[in-house]
């Protein structure tokens, strides 16, 4: 028992000194100041807003193209229903509402478009980029008219081409 303790206690006395000499500074519970904001990082935060708003309207787009396909093969089936008089009032009135509601979202997103080109044109750290922006609320405005004439398929077809443009901008950004 004796020999234990002798080892313990010798065991104790070289770890102790090693874990001390680890922690040469002592702690200390004094804040730093924060750091201040340079315009580098304040280019770099526009940069990033401006990139999170374009991924926003490319996640939005994407989605209503998603949903614009059954609507688009459903408005499609109704409009063959009712040039064979087979369609309901109630469907018809239905339908009506469907091509109404297409046509306000494209319209929502050449307005969004245009704002967002407007700001990139406006934010000096932004600047550099809308060369690859400008023109999407064009195609965006292109959809809208064709919505208009009732080619929902095309509409959709001018709204992936403003994807694409979109996902350019994004892409540039990141570099």
């Amino acid at each position: 028992m004796l020999k234990r303790t002798a080892i313990a206690s010798l065991v104790l006395t070289l770890i102790l000194p090693a874990a001390t000499l680890g922690q040469t500074r002592s702690r200390s519970s004094r804040s730093r100041p924060a750091p201040k904001a340079t315009p580098a990082a304040a280019g770099s935060t526009a940069r990033t807003a401006g990139a999170t708003r374009v991924a926003d309207q490319i996640k939005n787009m994407t989605r209503f193209i998603y949903l614009l396909g059954g609507v688009t093969s459903g408005i499609a089936a109704v409009d063959e229903a009712a040039r064979r008089n087979e369609a309901s009032p109630e469907l018809l009135q239905k339908n009506q509402q469907n091509k109404v509601t297409v046509k306000n979202s494209i319209q929502n997103f050449r307005a969004a478009l245009d704002q967002l080109e407007t700001d990139f044109r406006a934010t000096p750290d932004l600047q550099p980029y809308y060369i690859k922006l400008a023109g999407s609320a064009a195609g965006a405005a292109t959809a809208e008219e064709q919505a208009a004439a009732n080619q929902f398929d095309a509409a959709g077809r001018s709204l992936l081409n403003v994807i694409n443009r979109l996902t350019d901008v994004l892409l540039s950004m990141r570099q």
